[in-house]
């Protein structure tokens, strides 16, 4: 028997209580990216549209939907630091996702430590255990099919320096099952674990 599919298009809406597109791409990796202005007010801000793109070198990026902070102090200076999101920083984090002005330093607000990077001028959490210190490298505004830009900006970044706690290095390989992270999920509170329960291994098939 068939599966009996709800389907719309989305320039019409969804009709449903909450808009299900950021539910069915997730759960997503959360971009908690902390920015400082060249006035140097600290930013810490989270984004669920977030993820890694490449290897050699290593590209991240994140979207933001408006014109926010984070988004000003990149383009005043280019560099922005990842910092990991874990069960124990969760509700950190959901602090620094309150709206206030841009002389507001989330840090203090949510209670967290900063400590200087290496090589960017932007700190990173103290308590997060692993960072990506970053300069962007594109920053792209997003537009539609009808080529209108919408008030959405795509920022690329190289990872220039990684900072991981050694706990969570097990013989040389990074042990994502035990770190803790959290995810973003759907609706309005949704987040998501990663632990040993969700752990399954496949290895990729030999070429042809």
């Amino acid at each position: 028997m068939h599966p009996r599919f709800y389907s719309y298009e989305p320039k019409n809406g969804h009709g449903l209580a909450h808009d299900p597109f950021n539910a069915i791409v997730g759960p997503r990796p959360i971009g908690w990216i902390s920015t400082k202005s060249n006035a140097g007010i600290l930013n810490l801000a989270p984004y669920s549209f977030f993820n890694a793109f490449n290897y050699v070198p290593p590209i991240i990026g994140f979207s933001s939907i408006g014109h926010k902070d984070s988004l000003r102090n990149i383009e005043e200076n280019g560099e922005f630091v990842w910092n990991l999101v874990t069960k124990s920083l969760a509700e950190q984090m959901n602090t620094t996702c309150v709206s206030v002005g841009p002389d507001v330093n989330e840090f203090e607000l949510a209670g967290l430590e900063a400590v200087a990077s290496t090589i960017v001028s932007v700190p990173r959490v103290a308590l997060s255990p692993v960072s990506f210190e970053c300069r962007a490298t594109q920053i792209v505004q997003l537009e539609g099919l009808d080529k209108q830009k919408v008030q959405s900006w795509l920022i690329l970044g190289e990872v220039l320096n990684i900072h991981i706690d050694e706990v969570f290095l097990e013989g040389g390989i990074y042990d994502t099952a035990s770190a803790g992270h959290i995810l973003r999920g759907g609706g309005p509170a949704d987040y998501f674990t990663v632990g040993q329960e969700q752990l399954f291994k496949m290895t990729r098939p030999k070429s042809i």
